[in-house]
């Protein structure tokens, strides 16, 4: 069976649960029922693009068969015959186009897709310049988001003394963020001469990306039991203190082991909350990976270990060249990327990971 007959075959099954779904929403036992009502109209709202897919679809298989019908019928009559024809050509057209309308709403259905994100950059091989480039990549994305009037807001930094970041949290705002970022998780790999370098040797040199959905108190429960907070004197680069208060906040989850520090403001109460956002967003992550049985059930499963031979993406200064090793896509310009114009890049691996997608669901139909 090929993968559209599969997927109007799932389309089917959801419109059928759909029209149960609004019998069962009019029954007064289950209005009664407050947490089967809310549960009913959780699913009915989840359904209903789909079934709005599916009746176009429908409706256009019919019109299809129609023209069909009426070519074969009335090839003596070639008014009426080229007429049906060039209307079985639209339809076909627009087949094509709602069927892809329903992959899309097949990647963009779990409930991460419209979220915002958090990003955690994390130098890794490669000393200073590591630091250096995880800086440069948190100007890229920040640029990225800039251009997308998305809101940009520091959560935790630890800088260098040459102004590098050994590592960075980050969270940015706006509709969709996660879909569109997601898929730069993963080991960042850079090739150049870096400004330390006298002898002018090209380096090799890794930073880690993490991307993590923006989650809300209702998607993650936190148990005030399951954690320990602790308050301590904020530091820079060279470990000199900066405040003078116990300000920065680092909060354990006991039960995962799960670490989270946040010095970023001089509020003990504000660096608390970002603490505890960032907290939920690496919990619903890591529940998230445990349900989906990935070989390693902790955040590093997404961002690897920061060595140099893992790598999702490689930045070429040398050659102004950008590959991004998962789909050998290569981008000769890399002073924009730099500058924040990656959407080349961003739309290339959406696409892909929609086509994975559909790949997963074909393999469950």
């Amino acid at each position: 069976m090929q993968i559209n007959d599969k997927l109007l075959k799932k389309l089917k099954e959801m419109f059928e649960r759909n029209n149960e779904l609004e019998k069962h929403l009019s029954d007064p036992e289950v209005i009664a029922d407050n947490t089967r009502y809310t549960s009913y109209v959780k699913e009915h709202g989840r359904l209903s693009k789909f079934v709005a897919k599916y009746l176009q679809l429908d409706d256009t298989l019919r019109q299809k068969e129609e023209a069909s019908a009426i070519i074969s019928e009335n090839s003596g009559d070639k008014d009426l015959y080229e007429m049906a024809r060039d209307e079985l050509g639209n339809l076909e057209e627009k087949e094509i186009e709602l069927f892809e309308e329903v992959k899309g709403c097949f990647f963009t259905e779990g409930g991460d897709a419209t979220k915002s994100a958090i990003m955690e950059i994390r130098a890794g091989t490669g000393g200073d310049e590591a630091a250096l480039f995880a800086a440069d990549l948190f100007k890229m994305y920040s640029r990225y988001a800039e251009k997308r009037k998305w809101k940009v807001e520091m959560m935790d930094s630890s800088l260098t003394e040459i102004g590098g970041f050994k590592e960075v949290t980050f969270s940015i705002e706006g509709q969709s963020v996660y879909s569109k970022l997601c898929f730069e998780s993963g080991t960042h790999r850079v090739q150049r001469v870096p400004s330390t370098e006298t002898s002018g040797r090209i380096h090799t040199s890794a930073a880690t990306v993490a991307v993590l959905p923006e989650v809300e108190d209702v998607d993650v429960k936190i148990d005030p039991k399951d954690i320990t907070v602790d308050t301590f004197r904020s530091s820079g680069p060279g470990g000199q203190k900066v405040n003078k208060t116990s300000s920065a906040i680092r909060i354990v989850h006991l039960p995962t082991g799960l670490v989270v520090k946040c010095m970023d403001e001089k509020s003990q109460h504000r660096n608390r909350a970002k603490a505890m956002r960032v907290l939920r967003s690496r919990l619903y992550t890591f529940y998230q990976e445990q349900t989906r049985n990935e070989r390693d059930k902790t955040r590093r499963t997404q961002i690897g270990s920061g060595d140099r031979s893992e790598k999702i993406r490689t930045y070429n200064f040398p050659q102004n060249r950008v590959t991004d090793h998962r789909i050998n896509l290569n981008i000769y310009n890399l002073e924009k990327i730099m500058l924040g114009e990656i959407d080349d890049l961003v739309e290339a691996m959406t696409e892909y990971g929609k086509q994975e997608k559909i790949k997963e669901l074909a393999a469950t139909l």
